[in-house]
């Protein structure tokens, strides 16, 4: 029997949201987001987050990302982010592409995470010399991190305040949103707009939807028509976008996105408590959420991927292997992957 531990993306839909898509395909709608299920997500959303909410759902968390740094930044701005982060890191340039030439400058950090000091010097980095240098326009964090650490509230209020004392705009990448969210057991608005994040990239498909993402805006909703210009000049206006809001509403509808996230969270802790005990495999990061980083000798990960155990080995590793749990991940996939492992 084979186990999937490469990624979430790799999940299949959940039996509620499935259910959702067969309801709305049931006769016709109105294209181009001007359907019911669309029309109803600025309010679904702003009861979720306790604040007045505009929603533009697309079909990819990186167009998402790309679309919101693009949205605030002009070809001349720079947009913060940690190392690691994906829109460094794995969107082949795309928030670069999106904004016309807009710079992204990577801060460094333990554990997936920027701290305020760092944050700041390289602000200050980019300021002070007119119009030969770029302009900060925003800062972009991850949360859960690339890590697959969490930011605990009081760390994203430091990091943010630092930005908004600058006037730079907040983003948040939220492709697993849902996991950090049930990791720190508060409202969804502690840990994005009542800590300083005026964007988020709200993800859905990497627990339990199928290419359903949403960019939220908490303040500013008059960018909304400027993001909807560059959601149409991309190609990522779906005629169809019932079949993307239906799915969101079906998510957050009953806390559902937080249950299959908690069972995903959990699953990782299993695993993670068994790599501690390991004679020899050792947690590369502090685990957070649903992503658990092991480290141990190439000898060893080739031997579990032998036993049919499939993972992610980190770039540039033959010692380092990313597992992801899911929604889908069962118990006993999750022993599978402990007893392959010896020890």
């Amino acid at each position: 029997m084979a186990a999937n531990f490469r990624s979430d993306n790799e999940t299949p839909v959940a039996p509620q949201v499935w259910a959702r898509l067969e309801e709305a395909n049931q006769g016709t709608a109105w294209a181009y987001a001007e359907d019911q299920w669309s029309e109803r997500l600025d309010e679904a959303f702003s009861e979720l987050f306790e604040t007045k909410t505009r929603v533009m759902p697309i079909a990819t968390g990186t167009a998402a990302n790309a679309i919101a740094l693009a949205t605030v930044s002009p070809p001349w701005g720079t947009v913060f982010c940690h190392r690691d982060a994906h829109i460094y890191c794995d969107e082949s340039g795309a928030p670069e592409f999106y904004g016309n030439g807009l710079r992204l400058v990577p801060v460094h950090g333990e554990h997936g995470k920027i701290t305020p000091g760092p944050l700041a010097d390289a602000i200050h980095a980019s300021e002070g010399h007119g119009v030969h240098s770029y302009v900060p326009a925003a800062l972009s964090v991850t949360q859960s991190t690339e890590s697959g650490t969490v930011y605990e509230l009081a760390e994203l209020e430091a990091l943010y305040q630092v930005a908004l004392a600058k006037g730079i705009s907040t983003h948040m990448d939220g492709a697993r949103f849902g996991n950090a969210v049930a990791a720190l057991g508060c409202s969804p608005a502690d840990t994005s707009w009542r800590s300083g994040a005026q964007m988020l990239s709200f993800g859905a498909s990497k627990n339990g939807c199928m290419a359903a993402e949403a960019l939220l805006f908490f303040e500013h909703h008059e960018l909304l028509e400027t993001a909807e210009r560059h959601r149409k000049r991309s190609g990522h206006l779906l005629s169809k976008m019932r079949y993307v809001s239906a799915q969101l509403l079906a998510y957050i509808e009953n806390g559902l996105w937080l249950d299959l996230a908690r069972h995903a969270n959990q699953q990782a802790a299993v695993f993670a408590s068994a790599v501690e005990a390991h004679p020899e495999a050792q947690l590369e990061f502090p685990v957070g959420a649903n992503e658990v980083f092991v480290r141990w000798s190439a000898q060893g990960l080739e031997q579990l991927a032998s036993k049919d155990i499939q993972f992610h080995l980190w770039p540039g590793h033959d010692d380092l292997a990313r597992f992801v749990f899911g929604h889908s991940t069962t118990d006993e996939e999750t022993s599978l992957l402990i007893d392959a492992m010896g020890g």
